[in-house]
């Protein structure tokens, strides 16, 4: 198992865009950010739905969705960065902001996740990934506030009221 920096700030952390270019991370400082693996062929794909509108719902109250491509699950996010962005605006309509394609365990994994793995979820899970769409809620100041399973609906009433909490 590799180490988790449970001090530093996930949005401090260097990760390109989807796009090109640096996510710029930084910029979401005091506002409350859910950060997710994203896939676009996994039978969770449908979730998009979901965080696009807690996207649309919440972004002018300091809140945004953070897609994190993976494709260390099955291969389901094989596409280049040019087809997973298609994907994501056509289908789903997706206007959220998308890194580069990383990995989120293993030997690979991204410090973006060596930051947020360590954090529990409700459960008592934490350390590594279990599936695409696992999602870390940080909240204004940078830490992490919750964890939820890929399971767990973006629109379910746990994650909804700790987005609120964060937004106050």
């Amino acid at each position: 198992m590799t180490t988790t920096d449970h001090n530093g700030s996930p949005l401090h952390v260097e990760v390109g865009a989807l796009r090109g270019g640096s996510a710029n991370l930084p910029q979401y400082d005091g506002k409350a950010v859910l950060i997710v693996n994203v896939a676009s062929r996994c039978g969770l794909t449908p979730q998009y739905s979901g965080l696009e509108k807690l996207q649309e719902q919440y972004a002018d109250r300091g809140f945004t969705v953070l897609g994190v491509p993976c494709n260390q699950f099955l291969g389901q996010e094989p596409g280049t960065s040019e087809e997973i962005a298609e994907f994501c605006s056509a289908t789903y309509g997706v206007t959220f902001p998308l890194t580069e394609k990383v990995e989120v365990n293993g030997e690979g994994r991204h410090p973006l996740y060596e930051r947020l793995v360590g954090f529990a979820d409700a459960e008592g899970h934490a350390g590594d990934i279990r599936w695409n769409f696992e999602k870390f809620l940080i909240g204004r100041d940078g830490q992490v506030v919750a964890r939820f399973s890929p399971q767990t609906e973006p629109e379910s009433t746990e994650l909804v009221a700790a987005i609120e909490g964060q937004l106050g």
